[in-house]
């Protein structure tokens, strides 16, 4: 009735009274046929039913070391009334209009690949959901739902039907505890601490007698209740690595908790054996402190990846901007000190960084970012503007009535819709070395083993379990992501703001940089503007003015601050057009300001060393504005210094009026290419790759955003301006170009220390194991080596980055 054509993961026909097809628990106490198949519980038929009846039950083909989630209570529908409770959702929501509203839940329950297929094909279930998507690390699922379709208790009750019952804790709303995961491991832990100590202090009198002095009776009764004492660190504690072995083993996938789980495995069967056989008092201590350090380990990693990601999500602070409203004064403050009540002015193309509610203008939001749709929202004065929106049309005024949140909108700048293909050779090394180290480990293992089995049973079990345990690669799998994230930081401090370490090798590998000119070798710091042309009256400056100001565009600005009038009347039928110029109605008057051809301007007189934004009204072409570029301090030596190891192009959409400049500064061999819309320079850009370069494009935001992104790497140059460009890889303050050769520097020589942290790792885990083959290690004392290497990886790496760091001049 319900056959997919794929085959099936759990229990074949012929066992399935013993296990439930749904969750894979024993259906001895409630076996319930159902569809030619065997379920422990309703809530088990239930859920099949329902992926049935969805064409899900390819569900059960995903993943054939995972099992469903059994749905432990079924009373939703009472538990989950307080959800109806509309500040309780506007809490709980992190995005929501008219029509369509964001949710993130913690899933306790995710645990496999299984769980992510089904979690993904919510929409599937429900037409009311738009989309969902899932962030396995932090075992959540983003949903995008329909509010006139499905409310927020619907979608809670339907995860909590299908057995995913959502972690819903309104006291960490604010604040969210990123640790709680941990809690199951620190139990661990203490059990097998625990084990570990009275362990040894019962096998003191083994230690302290001589052979022969201690009487067979208390050796018995001291190895029974070691192994008592052992057995729940052998069946909890050590799940921590049996259960990623089996899934590994099940996936066809050697990890290196393989070896682990085999050298526990024997050292405690080994142990048992002898304990009760009389045989000996095995190896009980070795076992259970074995166990404690490689947890004690575990932790150790755990903690360590978990910093990295709070670095990446709260201190990872982008060099954005907002212009505030202080009475008649505008100023730019940077984010981070933006605060409630706060009047903020959002231009045309930025993004909205905090909640705030609309004071003045027309407000037209793109929530793509948010929502994936791309249709704009209107907004009235009054109505409530969520972060993460982008302002399509005139200039915006928005009091802020919530604090900024800067990992929201790093998860904006990290969504899979702007991610790109990267040629991150490193970590693909490291996955290809650690796969390749366990299968050799694994055949040194045993080897070693087979060997010392003619010296005894006992002996072999302590050389084969000591061997899998000192050769450990965690070292390996630590070096590359504490290196560059390191340098991440490095990087942060110094106003550099990278959107993942993958972007640090693509940066240490690039050949060619190619620049744009106007708001990237040039800036906005006071330039000289003159006028040539028709007399402007005062309405026609101001409209221009007024124009100018809903642009985020370096010139725009420029002029806007340049012409001293009132510019804040408001304007209908705004448009920007990147590369172009803008247009809109001001007061009856129909202007456009911008390039030559947007203004049909026609011959225009050549002026070295400026820019032009060129005026037109109504039908009438009027003048120009003049605007001399002033170019970055310190770009000659930047170039200089570059171009020992680079190529360099330059890409401007201005005209070529500043060619000579330029080749004073570049050399006259540097191709050069100008009135390049934001088209051309992104095919010029995909020309570069095709011939094999390795290309680094640096721009201003958005007239740059296509080439940003079809570069390896695309590097945003920001002075003082919000805008959001989730295209580029990284945001560079303005003020740090000059210096810019030292992030090309030091994230060459991350690359070298990582791979000088590979021979030392690899170096510790030959002489590990000829130390371990000889048989002089015990599995303790590989156990407690294990971890050392750790740490002594990720302290090489980060002390060796941060040296690195100050000897090129990063702070």
């Amino acid at each position: 009735m319900y056959e997919t054509g794929l085959p099936q993961r759990h229990a074949p026909e012929h066992v399935a009274a013993a296990s439930c097809y749904h969750c894979g628990d024993s259906c001895d106490a409630l076996d319930i046929t159902h569809d030619g198949k065997h379920f422990c519980c309703n809530g088990c038929k239930t859920v099949y039913d329902l992926l049935a009846e969805k064409n899900l039950c390819g569900y059960y083909t995903v993943d054939k070391a995972g099992q469903g989630i059994t749905p432990k209570d079924r009373q939703y529908t009472r538990r989950f009334e307080f959800l109806d409770d509309e500040s309780i959702v506007t809490q709980l929501l992190s995005f929501a209009d008219g029509e369509t509203a964001v949710v993130s839940f913690a899933i306790p329950g995710m645990h496999c690949s299984s769980c992510i297929w089904l979690l993904e094909r919510l929409t599937t279930l429900h037409t009311g959901i738009a989309s969902s998507r899932v962030n396995f690390p932090r075992k959540e699922v983003t949903i995008t739902y329909r509010k006139d379709a499905i409310s927020l208790r619907e979608i809670v009750v339907l995860l909590a039907s299908i057995g995913y019952e959502p972690l819903i804790n309104l006291q960490s709303i604010a604040e969210k505890k990123r640790h709680t995961g941990n809690r199951a491991l620190y139990y661990k832990i203490g059990v097998a601490g625990f084990a570990f100590g009275n362990v040894m202090l019962l096998s003191f009198p083994e230690y302290l007698a001589s052979e022969g002095t201690l009487d067979p009776a208390f050796r018995q009764f001291f190895g029974l209740v070691n192994l008592f004492l052992s057995l729940p660190v052998f069946f909890y504690s050590s799940l921590e690595f049996f259960v990623p072995a089996w899934v590994g083993l099940r996936q066809r996938f050697l990890n290196i908790d393989v070896p682990l789980s085999l050298g526990i495995v024997i050292l405690f069967l080994r142990s048992a054996y002898e304990v009760l056989t009389q045989t000996g008092a095995g190896y009980l201590d070795s076992f259970t402190g074995l166990v404690f350090f490689m947890l004690i380990g575990r932790i150790f990693q755990k903690k360590s990846y978990d910093a990295l990601s709070f670095d990446r999500d709260f201190r990872s602070y982008f060099p954005l901007w907002v212009t505030v409203r202080n009475g008649d004064r505008e100023s730019t403050i940077p984010l981070t000190k933006l605060s409630v009540g706060d009047r903020m002015i959002v231009r045309n193309q930025e993004i909205v960084p905090a909640d705030a509610v609309l004071m003045r203008g027309d407000a037209r939001i793109d929530y793509s970012f948010v929502t994936g749709e791309a249709d704009l929202v209107p907004k009235s004065a009054g109505d409530l503007v969520y972060a993460g929106g982008r302002q399509s049309g005139t200039a915006i005024e928005l009091e802020v009535v919530k604090e900024i949140s800067q990992s929201y909108l790093t998860r904006l700048w990290n969504d899979d819709v702007f991610t790109k293909a990267t040629e991150a050779r490193l970590p693909t090394f490291v996955n290809r070395i650690s796969r390749a180290f366990t299968a050799v480990l694994l055949v040194i293992a045993f080897g070693a083993g087979i060997y010392w089995s003619f010296e005894g049973l006992g002996m072999a079990a302590v050389v084969f379990t000591a061997v899998l345990i000192v050769a450990c690669p965690c070292a390996l799998a630590l070096s590359s992501p504490f290196a560059f994230g390191s340098v991440q930081r490095i990087f942060g401090n110094n106003q550099f703001y990278i959107k993942n370490t993958e972007t640090i090798e693509a940066l240490a590998h690039i050949d060619t940089i190619v620049f744009d000119k106007t708001g990237t070798l040039t800036h906005a710091a006071q330039p000289a503007v003159e006028y040539l042309g028709d007399t402007l009256g005062e309405n026609e400056l101001r409209a221009v003015k007024t124009l100018a100001r809903q642009s985020t565009h370096t010139l725009s600005r420029q002029l806007a601050t340049a012409i001293d009038t009132d510019g804040t009347a408001s304007v209908e039928d705004f448009e920007e057009r990147p590369g172009a110029g803008v247009r809109g109605n001001i007061d009856g008057l129909a202007v456009r300001i911008g390039s030559a051809e947007w203004t049909d301007a026609g011959a225009v007189e050549h002026i070295e060393g400026s820019s032009a934004v060129h005026v037109k009204i109504g039908d009438a072409y009027k003048g120009a504005f003049v605007i001399a570029n002033a170019y970055r301090k310190g770009i000659e030596g930047l170039v200089a210094r570059l171009a020992r190891h680079t190529n360099f192009a330059v890409l401007s959409g201005d005209s070529n009026r500043d060619e000579g400049a330029l080749r004073g500064m570049f050399g006259a061999g540097v191709p050069m290419s100008f009135g390049q819309s934001p088209e051309d320079k992104m095919r010029e850009i995909e020309r570069l790759r095709a011939e094999g370069r390795h290309v680094l494009m640096v721009g201003d935001g958005l007239n740059d955003a296509g080439a940003l992104k079809a570069a390896q790497v695309g590097i945003s140059v920001s002075e003082d301006i919000n805008t959001f460009s989730p295209a580029c890889d990284a945001i560079l303050s303005a003020t740090q170009f000059p210096i810019f050769d030292r992030f090309i520097r030091a994230a060459r020589a991350s690359v070298i220390i990582v791979k000088t942290s590979f021979v030392i790792s690899l170096a510790y885990n030959v002489v590990g194991l000829g130390f371990a083959v000889t048989g002089m290690l015990s599995p303790l004392v590989s156990a407690v080596l294990m971890p050392l290497s750790s740490v002594s990886a990720v302290a090489f790496t980060t002390i060796a980055t941060r040296l690195a760091a100050r000897r090129i001049g990063l702070r």
